[in-house]
């Protein structure tokens, strides 16, 4: 028989990040704020007015990943035009432009936990 966690685990989006416990279930503000901590360059660890409130936590979040996902952007459109220029050989722009898309996909899949996180602290 599962339990009520699997059972909310299993109700939840699969863009929910698996790092944060369920919400309404014990402790989970508190792995929601370490998730989106972990999102954010180390140096913001730092600023106790963010690690003491998740929602600003999450906004910041939010920001960070889509200033991350206008830089792969323009990483991944520029690429065939600026690296040849740079020496960089076609097989490692080839990769390059592979990975970019990759991250773009896991970037996108952050946002939208990021969402989720957000609008859950919100209720």
């Amino acid at each position: 028989m599962p339990t009520t966690a699997q059972m909310v685990r299993t109700s939840l989006s699969p863009d929910w990040p698996c790092q944060v416990k369920a919400p309404g279930t014990h402790d989970w503000e508190r792995t929601a704020a370490r998730w989106l901590r972990d999102l954010l360059p180390a140096r913001y660890a730092g600023y106790s007015t963010l690690t003491r409130h998740p929602m600003l936590l999450a906004r910041h979040a939010q920001l960070q990943v889509q200033h991350e996902i206008r830089a792969v952007r323009v990483a991944l459109h520029t690429s065939r035009q600026e690296l040849p220029a740079l020496g960089v050989a076609e097989s490692v722009i080839e990769n390059s432009i592979r990975m970019y898309a990759v991250e773009l996909e896991q970037l996108g899949r952050l946002a939208r936990g990021i969402r989720l996180v957000s609008e859950a602290l919100l209720r």
